[in-house]
C-alpha cells in the first residue's frame, strides 16, 4: 500500500496530463480545465503506474499551474530553453516533458511561496514516473538551472 498522494502532488501531475493533452490535441485551457473538473478528479486516474488512483487533487492549484503555463508560455519556453543543451530545441524533447518541465519552470517564475527544492522534488519525481531513462536527470538539471535563473537574488 503506498501512501495518499498529497493534495498538490496529484494538481502537478494532473497539471502535466492536462498541458500534454492540450498539445496533442489542441483543445483550449478552459475546456481542458472543466474536463479535469469535471470527468478526471475523484474518479481514479492512473497516477504511479501501479493502478493506485490519485488522491483529492487541490484543483484550484490545478487549474492555475495549467492557466498560468498558457498565459506565460513564452516567458516559460524561453528561460528552459535558455537552459537546453547547445542546438537543442524545446520541440526535440518529447511532449511529456515537455510539459513537465513547462509546469516546473512555471512554479519557479511565479510561486514564489513554494520552495526550489520542492518544485525540483515534485517534478523529478513526475518525470521518475513517467520514464525510466535519463529523462528525470535531464528534468531535475534543467529546472535546477531554471531556478537558479529566475530565483536569484
Amino acid at each position: 500500500m503506498s501512501k495518499p498522494k498529497q493534495a498538490r502532488s496529484v494538481a502537478r501531475l494532473a497539471a502535466v496530463q492536462a498541458l500534454y493533452q492540450m498539445e496533442v490535441s489542441g483543445v483550449g485551457v478552459e475546456a481542458v480545465i472543466r474536463e479535469f473538473t469535471d470527468h478526471r478528479f475523484d474518479r481514479g486516474i492512473e497516477g504511479d503506474g501501479e493502478g493506485d488512483p490519485l488522491a483529492a487533487a487541490d484543483e484550484l492549484f490545478f487549474a492555475e499551474l495549467v492557466r498560468g503555463v498558457v498565459q506565460s508560455q513564452r516567458e516559460i519556453d524561453a528561460a528552459v530553453v535558455k537552459r537546453l543543451a547547445t542546438g537543442w530545441k524545446l520541440d526535440r524533447l518529447d511532449a511529456t516533458v515537455r510539459a513537465i518541465l513547462r509546469s516546473g519552470a512555471y512554479e519557479l517564475s511565479h510561486r514564489d511561496d513554494v520552495p526550489v527544492e520542492v518544485v525540483i522534488d515534485e517534478y523529478v519525481e513526475l518525470a521518475k514516473s513517467f520514464f525510466e531513462g535519463p529523462e528525470p536527470g535531464f528534468v531535475n538539471g534543467a529546472l535546477d538551472k531554471v531556478a537558479q535563473d529566475v530565483r536569484a537574488g
